[in-house]
This record gives C-alpha cells, structure tokens and sequence, in this order.
C-alpha cells in the first residue's frame, strides 16, 4: 500500500450531473494540495473512484473498477471510493476490497486531503459522516489557481432530498433538503464566468425547492437567484435540473417566460402514468396535476423543450397501468426522456414490496417506452428543421471544420464553418436526426 504522497490524481465521476460537479469539486481541491492531473494514458498515483447508486448492481461495478486498478506488476494506486455507493456501502467496501485505502460519502469529501495523509501512513480510513456545517465552506473557490471553465459549468445549489420516493436512495445517501445560501451560489457563478462559462446549469436533487435570503435580505425561490444570477454581464445561458412536479411554483413558471437567459428546457419527471402507481412510490403528485403542471409553463413559453424520467415494471405495476404510462408520453410528446427498468435498492421500501415485476416483462415495457420516446424526440427535432437559433460551441466534430455545440432547446447541433469553443453562432437548422441536428451557419447563408 502507498506510503507517500500521491504526485498525480485521476477522478472517474459515474451517474449524474451532480457527481460530475463533486468530481470536478474534488479535482480542485486535489489540486490545490499541489497533486496534479495524470497525464493522458499515465497511470495515475491516486484514483478516486466517484460512485452512483442509483443504477442496478452499482456496487458490483465499484468492485470490477477496483480490480481494472490493479497494474502489471500487482500493484494498485492509491484508491478512494467516493459518492453515493461509499455512503451507502462504505464498511461493506473495505471489508472486500483491502486495495481500497479511503472511502469518503459525497457530505465528507472536502477531508480528502486529510484523509490522504493518513493513508499516506499506511491507515485505512472511511468517513461517510453527514456534518451539520457544509462541505463547500471547506472547498477552494472556483477559479483559483487559474483553473478554466468549459463553456457550460455545473452549480450546485441544493443537495439532498425529503421526498422519500419509495424506490430512491437519495435521503439516505444525500440527506436532508439543503440549500447553498444565496450569496456563495453568486460569488461561484461569478468565478464561474470569469474562468470561461457561457452558461451554467443549476443543480439539485429537488432544485426547485431551493430557497435563500438574496442581497436584499428577501427571501426569494429558484427564480429569484436565476434572475440575479441573469444579470451576470457575460453569462449567456442559465439551465436548472432536476425539478419536482409538487415545487414548481408559479413564479418558477413565469420565470420561463421572463428571463431571456433561462433556456427553453424543463427536466420535470413524472416516473409513471398511473395515479396508483405513483401513490405506491410516493411521489405526491397525480398524473392531472403533473400534466396541468405542464400547461402552465406551456403557455407562458410555448416553444419550451420538455424532458422527463420514467420507471417501468414497479413493483405491482399491471399491463393496463403500464398503457397508462404510454399515454402519458402520448399526450406530452417530450423532446427527450430516461427511461429506466425498476431496480430495486437495498433498504427502500419498494425493495420488500410484494409483486415484483419479471425481468421479461420489463424488457419489454422499456423498448415500447423507449419506441414511443425515441419516435417523440425524432418528431421534435424534426419540427425544429428551418429554425434560426443561436448554437453554444462546446467542441470541435469529427469531420474537418466542424463544430458541436447545443441549440436553446438542449439539442445537439453540428455545423462545419468559422468558429471556435465557447463562441455563440446563430445558425439556420437544416436537417434532424434522432439524436442530433444539422444546420449551417447564417453568416455562411448571407454570403
């Protein structure tokens, strides 16, 4: 087991938004310790290995990614394992893993550096704590050290969860509802723009319930800070997921039509399509007030790009209450969707529910589920053909002079011309697949 100090780190985020913003959060911290990014294609002295549990078998994957570790000659790098499966599995981890030297819950990270020096001396150490003071007082502010942002940048604004679905582990591996006072979350987004970001995508595991004192000493919602942050001079775009039907407030949903930089795009999962269903997991909304929900944004932005989540085979889920989950894609017609197969998380309740719902069963749901989204999302980009927009670059393609980048409405966008990271182009959208478009540049069309 190493007993020095590890020169260089590599940090491998898995799951969602969240975990690539901890994963970035811990690269700046790692850094500014003086440990330096491993070179491409070089091991690295420390892994840290930043963990999701929301899928099937998450920790199996820990395990299979502990063992790719291992080098030729035997040896390993130092190892943490961090994130939502550290916090749910964490002694479990060190008993069957002896290559594991550190494992830290996604509340507890900011020790790392102590952490490290410890097993620098050859201890084994796990904090999984949930501390009443917050990690990001203890972490390095954005920026520092001349550390660059891509064009887009994820904000972490609220963490945790009081919903109880009965099918998340969130509560118990994020905790409670926290929101990130008011005037950090500006003084980050500002570092933010200053070190490159055109646009930042706020993050939460209910975003919408986020509330703080702004500077005026008012207590404002998600909309509140959003139009405080849109007065940041060269901050273009402003995102947030992922919300909550039941915090969508109103003034939430007429921020959509008034905040030029908040994008045409709402992630709002609805999970099923049948009222029973929703009440088994617990989500306190009905399928009629989710739908009205949409209507709502609908009509003071009606272009708007709508997402969602759903879960197929819950346990007790029948044949006719799955038909109702395809209505419900029906009459939404998203833009985009994640669909998922119900797997069940130790220590949920729905894990002991009785009815568990076959695998074959499942399978199928998901491919018709997924048919009937893949079909609305072609159908969305295909009635963006003929659009002007303005595309955010965020990298280049594939082909010579060509340029990636996303439209308004979260779509990828390809065009070949003059351009470069970061840029915004407005352009003419010609063609539409069902995972990307194309389109061509307006300064090319004039000249």
């Amino acid at each position: 087991m190493p007993t020095t100090t590890p020169r260089t780190y590599r940090v491998k985020s898995f799951g969602c938004q969240m975990n690539v913003y901890d994963g970035d959060r811990m690269a700046e911290l790692l850094a500014e310790q003086g440990i330096a990014p491993a070179p491409e294609g070089e091991d690295a002295d420390l892994v840290v290995l930043n963990t999701c549990h929301i899928r099937e078998k998450a920790a199996e994957k820990v395990y299979s990614d502990i063992g790719r570790l291992r080098r030729g000659d035997g040896s390993s790098p130092l190892i943490a394992v961090a994130g939502c499966v550290a916090q749910a599995e964490g002694e479990e981890i060190m008993r069957r893993a002896p290559a594991v030297s550190m494992v830290v819950g996604p509340q507890a990270y900011h020790r790392l550096p102590a952490m490290i020096r410890e097993a620098g001396e050859g201890r084994r150490v796990t904090d999984t704590d949930m501390p009443a003071e917050t990690k990001f007082d203890a972490l390095p502010a954005r920026g520092k050290g001349g550390r660059r942002s891509g064009p887009t940048a994820f904000l972490t604004v609220q963490e945790g969860c009081d919903k109880f679905c009965t099918y998340c582990v969130v509560p118990y591996t994020r905790g409670a509802e926290v929101s990130r006072p008011y005037a950090a979350l500006v003084d980050e987004a500002q570092r933010l723009v200053e070190s490159g970001a055109r646009e930042i995508s706020l993050l939460g595991q209910n975003v919408n319930a986020w509330t703080g004192e702004n500077a005026k000493g008012q207590t404002v919602g998600l909309e509140g800070l959003m139009r405080d942050l849109a007065a940041i001079p060269d901050l273009a775009r402003i995102r947030y997921t992922t919300s909550h039907p039941n915090d969508m407030t109103q003034g939430l949903i007429d921020a959509h039509g008034e905040i030029a930089k908040l994008m045409p795009f709402l992630h709002l999962p609805v999970q099923a399509g049948n009222d029973r269903v929703l009440k088994a997991m617990n989500r306190s909304h009905t399928v009629e007030s989710y739908l009205a929900v949409l209507d709502r944004v609908r009509a003071v932005r009606p272009d708007i790009a709508l997402s969602g989540d759903f879960i197929v085979g819950f346990p007790g889920e029948t044949d006719a209450e799955f038909e109702d989950t395809l209505r419900v894609v029906d009459a939404v017609g998203y833009a985009q969707c994640f669909s998922f197969k119900y797997s069940p998380r130790p220590g949920t309740p729905a894990a002991t529910m009785d009815a568990q719902v076959p695998m074959a069963v499942m399978d199928d749901r998901l491919q018709r589920l997924q048919a009937a989204l893949n079909r609305d999302q072609l159908a969305f980009n295909a009635a963006s053909v003929g659009r002007t927009c303005e595309v955010l670059v965020e990298r280049r393609g594939k082909l010579p002079g060509q340029w990636l980048g996303k439209s308004p409405w979260l779509q990828s966008v390809h065009f070949i011309g003059e351009a470069q990271i970061g840029q915004i182009v407005t352009v003419e959208l010609t063609s539409a697949g069902g995972n990307s478009l194309a389109a061509t540049p307006l300064a090319m069309l004039a000249a």
